[in-house]
């Protein structure tokens, strides 16, 4: 009987790092979280302040003080995220200028150069992840295609099908790297990106050769608001759901404005994210089915509120995801009235003697 469990709780770091003006280190975020009674950590690869992608590429040491300072604070790192950093491994025109702040400043306005960029700091993720013994990693997709995700005007023929094979050109190698590093590449499904529901990590599957390290960060708010059974996206695609965001969000049908959102800020759109229990998802059937498949790895509170302060989402948070792990049953139920194997007697009972 598989007994595999879910892990957690964690806690992705990224919303909630001071701002830039301020002092930060991983030993102070890390205690932070263990304080708040998290056992693990995601975190971002972009803030030098808790984390430095360039050594931890280069230097077991340094890996292995990263690893020293969460033993010390209590928590493990649950997976190194580049979600700003794959953003831009497939960027259209239309978005560099508002893209260029995920870059340094010596590649900005220079598409090819912060591209390529990119593309380094996903190949020095990899080697990080393997030196801090991490099975997993979290990054998005970019996009070539969102600017045309609704089809008026109409998509020329072979539009789509030429925009995923260029994207798998761009992640092949990045996929080949982390396979070669013993590492799993998760792509959090998420509208702006190419990879933002099922059909289109089927797409992209297709064309990387259903690559072994393509894999699904599983978020379940970005599939509510996109109207999807997000119960029976598991059934589907368990087997490549390989990191979990536990994040909330609600749909509330409007008269004014619908899925798109009307240009409105958050606060007033149809469908916002939400602190964990304030929205609609239903974290106790998802639980459920990420168990019932063996789902082993982490559950990892994203926190994205438009309404309430995130030091409460996250102190809630810790309570919230402990209430939804689940030990797995070591017998069946009904096991008190079982019999044992006897062929005779079930060959009697089919009626066979």
């Amino acid at each position: 009987m598989n007994l595999a469990q879910i892990q957690g709780p964690g806690i992705f770091l990224a919303q909630f790092l001071p701002p830039e003006t301020q002092s930060s280190s991983l030993h102070s975020m890390a205690a932070w979280a263990a304080d708040l009674g998290y056992k693990g950590i995601q975190v971002p690869t972009w803030d030098k302040r808790i984390f430095d992608l360039d050594r931890a590429s280069s230097s077991q040491t340094y890996c292995d003080e990263i690893l020293g300072i969460c033993h010390a604070a209590g928590v493990e790192i649950t997976e190194l995220s580049t979600h700003l950093q794959g953003q831009l491994v497939a960027a259209h025109p239309a978005y560099g200028d508002m893209l260029d702040i995920f870059a340094p400043n010596e590649v900005r306005q220079n598409a090819a150069a912060r591209a390529q960029w990119a593309r380094e700091q996903l190949l020095k993720a990899a080697k990080a992840s393997a030196k801090l013994n991490l099975k997993t990693h979290a990054t998005f997709s970019g996009a070539l295609l969102w600017h045309t995700f609704y089809p008026w005007p109409q998509r020329p023929a072979k539009l789509v099908e030429d925009g995923f094979l260029e994207l798998a050109r761009l992640w092949r190698p990045i996929l080949d790297i982390f396979d070669s590093e013993g590492v799993d590449v998760c792509f959090e499904l998420h509208p702006g990106e190419d990879l933002h529901d099922g059909l289109t990590f089927e797409r992209f599957l297709d064309n990387v050769d259903h690559h072994p390290r393509a894999n699904i960060l599983y978020d379940p708010s970005h599939l509510l608001l996109q109207h999807m059974d997000y119960l029976a996206f598991i059934d589907i695609y368990h087997e490549r759901i390989k990191a979990f965001h536990v994040k909330d969000a609600e749909f509330r049908p409007s008269g004014r404005a619908g899925v798109y959102g009307g240009y409105a800020p958050w606060i007033e759109r149809p469908g916002r994210f939400r602190s964990l229990g304030d929205g609609q998802v239903d974290f106790r059937g998802i639980f459920s089915k990420l168990t019932q498949y063996g789902y082993d790895r982490w559950a990892v509170l994203e926190w994205e509120c438009c309404i309430k302060d995130q030091q409460q989402g996250a102190r809630e948070g810790v309570a919230f995801i402990n209430d939804q792990l689940i030990s797995r049953a070591k017998t069946a139920f009904d096991d008190f009235a079982g019999a044992k194997a006897d062929k005779l007697r079930n060959r009697k009972i089919l009626g066979l003697e």
